[in-house]
């Protein structure tokens, strides 16, 4: 068996060294920093000099590295250190995620089509927008989606649910309000509580406060929960299987206990809510006043 060669950079020129390699028996670890492979190529029309389509020469090339048998390729990826001594050398690669799951992506682009969020193009030299989940290109390989992360958001950091701020408030400037409340409702089912009695913390930390005022969070979360309830609609969930290993008994019905059971419910369990009073609710029924949270909502 013959040593692996690292070969670093998944532009054209290591791709045909790894391609080069490979086919005379030398296996290859290709380290790509991109999400892709293709490198400049790839924002290129046409080839100098002689005029031919970039993308006609480096697609081709591309897919026989990627799927060539004796080629591994590590996309998101940077060599951080080497250790031992040659012959006998140990690399040592960290990798970044991609936030997707790489064996459910399709490459189908339409997570790209309904993402909120837009960002400056790398691929187009900062001159176009993309979506925060993207593809560099048509072409890419692998062909699977990436979401870029940059930490946790100042607005989820500061909430004690750790609710996606960001995530809905993007929704809603799209007009996409029941979207929105989904994104609420993946951690909890109180949004018109919330947006009533909510000292809203995450509005503290808010990064438009920079620039004029901190956006009013609390009540955009309550402006989507009574829009939906003004219009008749009920909350449609997508409970999870019924699952049959055991029952579950939660012992109070206050706002735990409740988010308790709706997050077993749509994990597909189906609990048990055990209270003293006569009534649901606990703390938001009977601790606060009504002028303060309609006990309707």
């Amino acid at each position: 068996m013959k040593k692996p060669v690292l070969v670093l950079g998944g532009g054209i020129a290591g791709i045909q060294a790894s391609t080069d390699l490979a086919d005379m028996g030398v296996p290859v670890l290709l380290v790509e920093r991109g999400p892709s492979i293709g490198g400049r190529m790839a924002q290129l029309d046409k080839t100098f000099p002689t005029n031919d389509c970039s993308a006609c020469i480096l697609a081709p090339k591309v897919t026989s590295c990627f799927n060539h048998p004796l080629v591994k390729t590590f996309t998101l990826s940077e060599l951080v250190g080497l250790e031992g001594s040659a012959p006998n050398l140990r690399a040592v690669i960290s990798k970044r995620p991609r936030y997707m799951d790489e064996d459910v992506c399709k490459g189908c682009d339409d997570c790209v089509k309904v993402c909120p969020i837009k960002v400056k193009s790398e691929f187009d030299v900062g001159m176009g927008e993309r979506a925060a989940i993207y593809k560099p290109f048509a072409q890419a390989v692998p062909n699977k989606a990436v979401i870029d992360k940059k930490g946790s958001s100042p607005c989820k950091y500061n909430c004690p649910a750790k609710l996606d701020a960001h995530g809905y408030i993007a929704l809603i400037a799209e007009g996409r309000y029941e979207d929105a409340l989904k994104v609420v409702r993946r951690t909890t089912p109180f949004a018109g509580v919330l947006g009533r009695v909510c000292f809203h913390p995450c509005e503290n930390g808010c990064a438009r406060q920079y620039v004029e005022a901190p956006i009013s969070i609390a009540s955009l979360k309550r402006y989507i929960a009574d829009r939906e309830a003004s219009s008749g609609e009920k909350p449609r969930l997508r409970v999870g299987p019924l699952r049959k290993d055991g029952k579950i008994a939660i012992i109070g019905a206050g706002p735990a206990g409740l988010n308790c059971a709706y997050r077993l419910i749509l994990g597909g369990y189906r609990p048990v809510v055990f209270d003293a009073r006569g009534e649901p609710g606990g703390l938001l029924r009977y601790g606060i006043p009504e002028f303060r949270l309609d006990k309707a909502v």
